[in-house]
C-alpha cells in the first residue's frame, strides 16, 4: 500500500479547496452527519470546476465501510527481515512472469522509457509487488473506502482531496463509483496509485480515450513510468547496485543519507559485483539490510524513488533489487548476517535506546531508520562494527 508522499502538499492543497467554496466552508472538513458532509464535499468538488452532474453521479449511494475503519486502526507493522522479504516477493515464478510481460508490452516499455527515462525493470518490479501483474487489486469499494476515510477524522486531509480526485475521474468516464474496486486505503488498479495522482499523471497507453489502471496494463504502465519520472528518477543512472564487502570499512558511514560517492566505497576495497564502476561520480550509500556479514548494496540517488513510493526500508530495498534483476542481475549473495532479533527483544532494544536518548519513534518492534541510526551510534561508542544491525551481542552490551 502507497499512501501520499507529501503529507504537507496535500494539507495545503485541502485548505485552498475548502477556501474556494463558500458552501464547503459551511460544512464540516470530516465527522458528522453523512448526508450533510456529502453535499460539502459536492459543493467543493463543483466549486473546483467539476460539474454537479458528475459529483452526484459519484457520491450517490455512498457509504461508511466499516471495514475500511477496522483495516485502517489495525494496520500491520512490518517485521520481516530483508532475507526473508525478498526472498518470498523476489520469486523464480514472480521473476519468469514479469520477463514475459515486458516481452508482451515491449513497445509500451520502449515507450515508457523514451518518453520518462524509466526502464521497464524498475516499473515491471512495482507492478509485480504492488498487485502481482494486477491479479490482486484489492475488493474494497474505492469510493466507499474514500468517503470513509475522508468522514472520518483522522486524517481528512489526507483523504478529502482524493476523494474530489474520484469525482473528477467520474466525471472524465474513467471510473464508475459503484462498481470500481481496489485496496482499503483507496489505491486504484495494477500499480495501486492514488486519484490524485492518477489525474495528474494518468497515461492513456492504449488510445481508448481514458486512463484505467485497472483494466488497461499500457494506462498502468506508462501512467507507473510518468509518476516514477514526477517522483525524480534520473535518465540512465542506476538505483541499486549489488557490492562485496572487505573486512574492514568505517562501518559508520554506511546507511542512507552518506555523502560519500560510490567511488569512495570503491577505493575503500567495496567491489560491484557487476564490475561495474561507471558512476563512481554519483552520490552512493552503503546499505546493510541485514549488517555487514549479509547482503551489500551501494544505494544510488534515484534509490530515493523507491522511498517516496513506500518508506518501508525492507520493502524499498526488496523493490529496488527486484527492478535489477529483472535488468539482468545475478541473485544477491545471502552472506551469514548474524542473527537478529525477536520482537519483544527489539522492542526492550528500543526501549533501552530510547533511555540513552536516541530518537527511535515509536516502540514497535521495527528496524526503522530511527533505530539503525541509533544503533550504529551505540554500536560505534561500545567499539562494535558499527553496522547498524540489531543483535542479541547488542542488546547483551547494552
Amino acid at each position: 500500500m502507497r499512501l501520499p508522499a507529501s503529507c504537507t502538499a496535500l494539507a495545503l492543497v485541502f485548505t485552498s479547496m475548502i477556501a474556494t467554496g463558500a458552501a464547503a466552508q459551511q460544512q464540516p472538513a470530516c465527522g458528522g452527519d453523512l448526508s450533510a458532509f456529502l453535499d460539502g464535499v459536492k459543493q467543493e468538488a463543483i466549486a473546483a470546476g467539476v460539474p454537479a452532474e458528475a459529483a452526484d453521479r459519484a457520491l450517490a449511494g455512498a457509504q461508511i465501510d466499516p471495514k475500511v475503519l477496522s483495516r485502517d486502526r489495525a494496520q500491520g507493522v512490518f517485521k520481516q527481515t530483508f532475507l526473508e522479504f525478498s526472498q518470498r516477493t523476489v520469486s523464480q515464478a514472480r521473476l519468469d512472469i514479469g520477463r514475459k510481460k515486458m516481452d508482451q508490452y515491449a513497445d509500451v516499455f520502449a515507450k515508457a522509457e523514451q518518453d520518462y527515462g524509466v526502464p521497464p525493470g524498475v516499473i515491471t518490479a512495482f507492478w509485480a509487488m504492488e498487485t502481482d501483474f494486477g491479479a490482486v487489486q484489492g475488493d474494497f469499494n474505492t469510493r466507499n473506502a474514500l468517503v470513509t476515510l475522508a468522514h472520518d477524522c483522522r486524517r481528512p486531509e489526507l483523504f478529502r482531496p482524493q476523494l474530489i480526485a474520484l469525482i473528477e475521474m467520474v466525471q472524465h468516464g474513467d471510473l464508475d463509483p459503484a462498481t470500481n474496486t481496489g485496496a482499503w486505503a483507496g489505491e486504484i488498479g495494477q500499480v495501486q496509485m492514488l486519484p490524485r495522482d492518477i489525474i495528474a499523471y494518468g497515461v492513456d497507453g492504449d488510445g481508448d480515450g481514458h486512463v484505467r489502471l485497472k483494466q488497461s496494463s499500457p494506462d498502468a504502465i506508462l501512467t507507473a513510468a510518468k509518476f516514477i519520472q514526477h517522483l525524480g528518477f534520473r535518465r540512465g543512472e542506476p538505483w541499486l547496485q549489488e557490492v562485496t564487502l572487505p573486512e574492514t570499512l568505517p562501518w559508520e558511514k554506511s546507511g542512507l543519507g552518506s555523502d560519500m560517492k560510490a567511488g569512495d566505497w570503491f577505493a575503500l576495497g567495496v567491489k560491484p559485483r557487476d564490475g561495474d564502476t561507471r558512476f563512481a561520480e554519483l552520490q552512493g550509500s552503503l546499505i546493510l539490510p541485514q549488517g555487514r556479514m549479509g547482503a551489500a548494496f551501494i544505494a544510488y540517488p534515484n534509490f530515493q524513488i523507491y522511498l517516496e513510493w513506500n518508506k518501508s526500508f525492507i520493502y524499498t530495498t526488496s523493490a529496488a533489487y527486484f527492478g535489477t534483476r529483472l535488468s539482468g542481475a545475478p541473485p544477491y549473495l545471502k552472506g551469514t548476517p548474524e542473527q537478529g532479533l525477536a520482537n519483544d527483544d527489539m522492542k526492550a532494544l528500543q526501549t533501552k535506546l530510547q533511555s540513552l536518548g536516541h530518537d527511535v519513534g515509536e516502540i514497535d518492534g521495527i528496524l526503522g531508520s530511527g533505530t539503525r541510526v541509533a544503533i550504529q551510534k551505540e554500536q560505534q561508542r561500545l567499539g562494535m562494527p558499527a553496522d547498524g544491525w540489531a543483535t542479541p551481542s547488542l542488546l547483551g552490551a547494552l
